[in-house]
């Protein structure tokens, strides 16, 4: 895609946009003027390129299969960060793995400002943003850096969990089910019931857009400035299947445990909030919300900067997960 053809803020998606609007600039980059180009080649198409962002990965510390980069703002400009320098901005290009390869940053920007705008999940800031041979990539602010440096405490649920490799095995992120986030989060959270609501609402959303990659470590709690936790803005949404052959859940047992599982996907959610904790006219309530805003999303979706032949993948994805959880 040429960056001469921008027609909408490649942050909030909002039509009229050669470059990102105010609203943009101001939730993801501090109300600094930011242009939607880097100033760096991308690393697949550039050796040069490919040798600075090969050093930046050494300086990073956030997990994950996909490459990711940290970068920081200086002045009006996002740059790579230097020696002994602390990030708060993660790139991701163009991963190396999967399907539609080139989909995949404004695949993840589309379901992050779904999430956002139509459900009202609360997200890491985020847009799209190009290097300068017009390649793109998915941009995000770092929630858990403070504006003077200073980092918050956060734990992704696997941790929580006390799950790793050595001792849970390969898939350590992936077994077991959805019921066991809440548990974890009676433990951790003194504002359960609050937090447990969003939680539930994330995990309807994910299966909504067909996010077969929510695992363990894709969640996670937040120190508040009170010193307690609470449920972290949600990262790292994506329609997983429009690259991989993966399942519906990411978790192996599903949303409940096995012995639990009985009936279609909706009767399902109802089992999940019932073990919560919450009454029948709560998970009712969560479950209307949900799927009463196909227009929003077939909007933002005609908006994205897919091609068209993802945004119709994409859009049928979602239509037929919304058509199987208002089965009775």
């Amino acid at each position: 895609m040429s960056i001469l053809e921008i027609n909408n803020c490649p942050g909030t998606l909002a039509e009229g946009f050669n470059t990102y609007s105010k609203t943009c600039l101001k939730k993801v980059f501090h109300g600094k003027k930011v242009y939607h180009l880097l100033p760096y080649n991308s690393p697949a198409t550039s050796l040069e390129a490919f040798k600075l962002f090969e050093e930046n990965q050494k300086r990073i510390s956030i997990s994950g299969v996909q490459e990711k980069f940290s970068m920081l703002m200086e002045k009006n400009k996002l740059r790579l960060l230097g020696k002994g320098e602390k990030g708060t901005y993660i790139l991701k290009p163009i991963p190396k793995v999967g399907r539609r390869l080139d989909q995949m940053p404004a695949n993840e920007h589309l379901t992050m400002q779904i999430a956002k705008q139509v459900f009202g999940i609360e997200t890491a800031e985020n847009a799209l943003i190009f290097f300068k041979d017009g390649e793109p990539a998915y941009i995000t602010k770092r929630f858990d850096v403070n504006v003077d440096g200073t980092k918050r405490h956060m734990e992704d649920f696997a941790t929580l969990a006390g799950r790793i490799p050595q001792t849970h095995g390969t898939d350590y992120k992936y077994t077991g089910n959805y019921f066991e986030l809440f548990e974890l989060m009676k433990q951790h959270l003194p504002a359960y019931k609050l937090e447990a609501l969003k939680l539930f609402k994330l995990i309807v959303f994910n299966y909504l857009c067909s996010n077969g990659d929510a695992h363990f470590k894709n969640f996670s709690i937040l120190e508040t400035d009170y010193g307690d936790f609470r449920l972290s803005p949600a990262y790292d949404l994506l329609n997983s299947r429009i690259h991989i052959e993966d399942n519906t859940f990411a978790l192996s047992d599903g949303l409940v445990p096995r012995k639990e599982a009985q009936g279609n996907v909706r009767r399902q959610f109802f089992c999940l909030g019932e073990l919560a904790g919450f009454t029948k006219a709560q998970v009712t309530k969560q479950l209307n919300n949900m799927t009463c805003e196909s227009k929003k999303v077939e909007k933002l979706i005609e908006a994205s900067f897919l091609n068209d032949r993802t945004k119709r993948s994409y859009l049928q994805m979602y239509q037929a997960r919304l058509n199987r959880l208002l089965k009775e």
